[in-house]
């Protein structure tokens, strides 16, 4: 005997409305992470790393070798990474963001080429006997780094390089007597003065 069979195909299970929706969300947010800003940068972040440099501007002016005094500055360098990640860490957490985010990728790429070249530079002019060069060239290349990166972040950032770009500049035709007031007015008061601005604007 033949068996009946139903006129119209079972359809499949439909999707589900929630995770229709779930998947439209996630490449709405994709999409707006790969063309967005990378808004992590930590404001209170800065203020912090400005005050450290501001200490160590005091503690560098009192040493009585020139060694003694990259020493110092470069403890306070690795002092004030540290406490950017850190804080840039806490930010990207607290707004439940992902650190390393496409934005975030650029910035870095962006911000730190600048940096190696600094760290290569304060070699050679520490060899050459020219440390009486090195926070003009310091601050500069920061500063380049900051503009560079600041234009996958938000707009203060690339402001703020500009200042330290200027700072540089001045540094680098001032007395060499005066290198810890130019590194404690740019690596001190503009991360602090901009870290206020970033943290009030943009989140902490």
């Amino acid at each position: 005997m033949a068996s009946v069979q139903p006129i119209r195909a079972a359809h499949p299970e439909p999707v589900s409305l929630q995770s229709h929706a779930m998947d439209n969300l996630k490449f709405i947010r994709e999409t707006m992470e790969r063309a967005g800003s990378f808004t992590a940068v930590p404001g209170w972040g800065g203020v912090a790393m400005g005050l450290t440099a501001l200490a160590s501007a005091l503690l560098a002016s009192r040493q009585s070798t020139s060694r003694a005094w990259l020493e110092t500055w470069l403890i306070e360098g690795s002092l004030a990474i540290a406490l950017g990640v850190l804080f840039m860490w806490r930010k990207a957490s607290a707004a439940g963001l992902p650190l390393w985010s496409s934005p975030a990728r650029k910035f870095v790429f962006s911000f730190v080429p600048p940096l190696i070249a600094g760290a290569a530079l304060t070699i050679v002019l520490w060899q050459a006997g020219l440390q009486a060069v090195i926070p003009g060239v310091w601050l500069m290349l920061y500063g380049t780094g900051v503009i560079t990166g600041g234009a996958f972040s938000v707009p203060v950032v690339p402001v703020m390089g500009a200042c330290f770009l200027a700072a540089g500049a001045l540094a680098t035709f001032a007395p060499a007597a005066w290198g810890d007031f130019w590194l404690g007015l740019g690596f001190g008061g503009l991360h602090i003065l901009f870290g206020f601005v970033i943290a009030r604007r943009y989140g902490g």
